[in-house]
């Protein structure tokens, strides 16, 4: 029997694969299993052999660069293991709230510059702009390298926003004041054309952006229920805002009595209109994402408190985040801080479920990480052409 060819074992693509494994006994059984035929009958067990493939595993990180390039001009491109399809990941399981909304909300009566819906809604029209007509992509969760999707026009859910914008004491001696913050938020938002609805602190609701056309409100983000995922989401979902501030972690809801109620019957309306599910009613928290380092939670308005039970809603806060589990990203300390700990669960569930689907590929979790965000990052190049 001839001897293998040692070069075999350096070729560039075995090499690039390997380097991506950090764990030196994960990379060393790689190794073994692209080994030539002849290794793996009774000279396997040589040691020279087995030094040799030893050696060349746990060194690869400080090889010299020249291994990489042998025959970097005719080799093909390098090829991680096959990552398991979206279909394969742990679905996203969420019950429906004990009392689902109606289905049976009507139109009463619309004018030039108002709407009254059968469930108590009042939308005020007066300020409300067109944009970009909504159009985007809902990708197939058995398919999560984003190839093909279904094309669609109406909103899939709902994202809720705080204003993050200043506020005047909730009081009757105040009242000038209010109006007049309010009256000042309106044009800012309108001018930049950042939500679809804004609810003002006395509970009043105001179309800003028609919900025919996308409104510039979440930017990076991610989202996905049990049958499809969403990337980028200002095309694809609604954006609400209430005019209010969030705290790190706080416990309570920062939105008044008047804007939860208010919530509650546009929540409604939308729902019934466009068939949207309840696990697709989430906060900017939730789907915010930072493609520069890889990080949920680039924004955190109502990465807590957010009262899904009031406006009818599953507490989403529980669901594990599809950004995680999908595409890789990850959180950091400074994230757990500010999420608070309803929404760190779902992170951390996320996480977890990341770190047993890395040791079934036998890769380094860092390496099964970098494979997920080359999928995000291709369906990112995807959109933006």
């Amino acid at each position: 029997m001839s001897q293998p060819d040692e070069n075999q074992l350096t070729r560039p693509w075995v090499d690039w694969t390997a380097r991506q494994i950090h764990d030196p006994v994960w990379r060393l059984r790689y190794l073994q299993s692209v080994a030539p035929a002849p290794l793996k009958a009774s000279r396997w067990k040589s040691r020279k052999t087995i030094g040799l493939l030893t050696l060349l595993a746990l060194g690869l990180v400080a090889a010299p660069l020249s291994l990489r390039r042998l025959g970097a001009a005719n080799a093909a491109p390098p090829v991680l293991p096959e990552l398991p399809a979206a279909s394969a990941l742990p679905p996203i399981h969420l019950v429906e709230p004990a009392v689902s909304p109606s289905t049976d909300v009507w139109s009463v009566e619309k004018a030039s510059d108002f709407e009254v819906y059968s469930n108590g809604l009042r939308i005020e029209n007066q300020y409300a702009v067109r944009h970009r007509p909504r159009a985007y992509v809902a990708f197939s969760m058995a398919g999560a390298e984003g190839r093909g999707g279904e094309k669609r026009t109406d909103p899939a859910g709902i994202v809720y926003h705080t204003t993050e914008s200043l506020q005047a004491p909730f009081e009757s001696s105040q009242n000038n004041r209010l109006k007049q913050v309010g009256e000042s938020l309106i044009d800012y938002v309108r001018r930049r054309r950042c939500y679809n609805f804004l609810i003002d602190r006395f509970g009043r609701v105001f179309r800003i952006v028609n919900e025919s056309d996308a409104a510039d409100h979440a930017g990076h983000s991610v989202w996905a229920d049990d049958r499809y995922f969403y990337v980028n989401l200002n095309d694809s979902f609604i954006g609400i805002s209430f005019e209010a501030q969030t705290g790190a972690g706080e416990a309570a809801t920062s939105a008044g009595n008047a804007q939860v109620r208010a919530a509650g019957m546009l929540t409604e309306m939308l729902r019934s209109r466009y068939k949207i599910p309840g696990r697709n009613c989430v906060t900017h928290a939730q789907v915010s994402v930072n493609p520069a380092n890889m990080q949920i939670g680039y924004h955190v308005d109502w990465a807590s408190s957010f009262p899904f039970e009031r406006l009818g809603l599953p507490d989403n806060y529980a669901t594990p985040s599809p950004a995680i589990s999908l595409f890789g990203f990850a959180f950091d300390a400074s994230f757990e801080q500010r999420a608070g700990v309803r929404l760190a669960a779902g992170a951390s569930a996320a996480d977890r479920g990341l770190v047993e689907r890395a040791e079934a590929a036998h890769l380094s979790l860092a390496a099964y990480r970098k494979a997920l965000h080359r999928r995000y990052l291709k369906i990112l190049a995807s959109q933006r052409g």
